[in-house]
């Protein structure tokens, strides 16, 4: 016999904030566009109120990279598009600066990415992540392209303020470094 489990209210709503979930997870960096804001942990939550529609309005909670990230306003708007395009005619997108974001809410799936696009991953936590004790040394670098930890950082700002510019001393390429943040 077959047996018909009916959701509740409460799970119909996770399950349809999971779908928003979903979309706005698919809404890649405009700066990396190989990672997705679920990736890099920037997309911090996703609820659904009712404001009076057919539809229930989307909040998206966001946490910029830094407080200044001028690819804010292009994530912003590109969640936006996403959800509307799945049908949800009201999004909201609140940007939230606190806690402050860390390299330590990357996913490991991003941090391959970013290795496999050419960038070196962050490497070790960040101190807001609550690590104390000893001083922290710098660890070197991986090449991404040849893996050789024979590197040199050339500038701590790349081509934007998350990353710094190293280069190979074995294979002499030049790679952008994602800091810990």
């Amino acid at each position: 016999m077959d047996m018909f489990v009916q959701e509740t209210p409460i799970q119909t709503k996770q399950t349809a904030e999971q779908k928003a979930w979903g979309i706005a997870a698919t809404v890649c960096d405009p700066e990396i566009p190989v990672l997705t804001i679920e990736d890099l942990g920037i997309l911090r939550n996703v609820q659904l109120f009712d404001d009076g529609g057919l539809v229930p309005a989307v909040q998206v909670t966001i946490t910029p990279t830094y407080s200044g990230c001028p690819a804010m306003d292009a994530i912003r708007d590109d969640v936006k598009t996403a959800l509307h395009q799945a049908g949800y005619p009201s999004v909201h997108v609140e940007l939230v600066l606190a806690p402050a974001w860390t390299t330590d809410w990357m996913t490991e799936h991003g941090k391959a990415k970013l290795l496999e696009y050419g960038i070196a991953p962050p490497s070790g936590h960040s101190k807001a992540g609550g690590h104390s004790g000893p001083v922290r040394l710098k660890l070197a670098v991986k090449c991404p392209q040849c893996s050789s930890l024979n590197t040199k950082e050339i500038t701590r700002f790349g081509s934007t303020s998350c990353k710094a510019l190293f280069v190979c001393q074995d294979c002499k390429e030049p790679f952008d470094y994602f800091k810990v943040l």
